[in-house]
């Protein structure tokens, strides 16, 4: 059902190691499709989850990764209430689709707080997502209720004769 984790190369360079904004360090990109099945509702839904692997330049390039490789393991969805960005934490911030409603959820104290998610990769193949219950549902289904209500254009013209 989960497809292999695989080291995924810059289309327009076919580079895999990628420097970021210190030349000394960098990152390679890992994608893996991966079944979601929704237990309320059982719809499933293929999704193609990415991380970012960092590291120093050398010791990525040491690694020998290429494009195409595929890795032991998968990428997990990691959620917390706490946030993983202490300098910026609005970056992992669990937004609901297209409504930039932020997903909160009730810590092990009763404390409703923001959801934060990202991805992670693991090279063991027996750890499992780690997720939050959310619970503004409402919340998100009026706002996406609302992006659905379009207005229909009536024609200019009978076509009735036609």
């Amino acid at each position: 059902m989960e497809s292999k984790v695989k080291v995924v190369a810059d289309p327009a360079t076919g580079s895999v190691v990628h420097a970021s904004n210190n030349e000394d360090f960098g990152y390679i990109r890992l994608e893996q499709v991966r079944t979601v099945i929704d237990e309320k509702s059982q719809f499933l839904k293929r999704r193609v989850l990415s991380t970012l692997i960092h590291g120093e330049i050398s010791a990525l390039r040491e690694c020998g990764y290429y494009a195409g490789q595929e890795l032991p393991g998968n990428i997990l969805i990691e959620e917390s209430f706490v946030p993983f960005n202490t300098k910026n934490p609005e970056k992992d911030l669990k937004i609901a689709g297209s409504t930039g409603i932020v997903c909160v959820g009730r810590d092990e104290d009763g404390v409703v707080k923001p959801i934060y998610r990202r991805n992670v990769y693991s090279p063991n193949p027996a750890k499992a997502d780690s997720t939050k219950e959310h619970i503004n549902k409402e919340e998100i289904k009026a706002a996406y209720a609302a992006q659905s209500h379009v207005q229909h254009v009536k024609p200019n013209t009978s076509f009735d004769n036609l």
